[in-house]
């Protein structure tokens, strides 16, 4: 029985929310399932990402294939990392530092990025207004133009 992580489709309407399950590859997508082994809320901001470490990495170790969305998610909570490390036959302490150097990394990238994106907004906003502010230096001369060619 070949098995995958995916994601099962639950809630309303227009408002998905998702169980990540180990399931067999040929069942439905919102079929019978093996475990349930996180939750996915892509509504929030920022989503939110409930997963049991443990039953994942008993599931990846085990030969079960994770689908591309699931693949991404464990990437950014770090599991593939962990898994990988693993792999190499790190002992646990080395995994843990290595663990919390790429979050560390990780909060760096993202503050540099949210830095950048602050910057680029206030340069817009900063043109928009010397922007306005030539619009309207340039029209007083060409009014004045127009009063004085009225006058004569």
């Amino acid at each position: 029985m070949a098995v995958k992580l995916r994601l099962r489709r639950m809630g309303k309407k227009k408002q998905p929310v998702y169980k990540m399950v180990a399931a067999d590859s040929r069942s439905p997508r919102d079929g019978k399932f093996l475990e349930a082994v996180g939750f996915y809320n892509p509504l929030t901001n920022p989503h939110t990402l409930e997963l049991k470490e443990d039953r994942i990495l008993y599931w990846l170790n085990v030969g079960a294939q994770p689908s591309d969305t699931v693949k991404s998610l464990l990437r950014q909570k770090g599991i593939t990392l962990k898994k990988e490390l693993s792999g190499k036959g790190l002992d646990e302490e080395k995994i843990k530092s290595e663990l919390e150097n790429w979050q560390k990394m990780k909060e760096a990238g993202s503050k540099k990025k949210t830095e950048k994106k602050l910057s680029r907004k206030a340069k817009a906003k900063q043109q928009a207004e010397a922007g306005s502010s030539d619009a309207n230096k340039e029209q007083a001369p060409a009014e004045e133009k127009k009063s004085e060619e009225k006058s004569e």
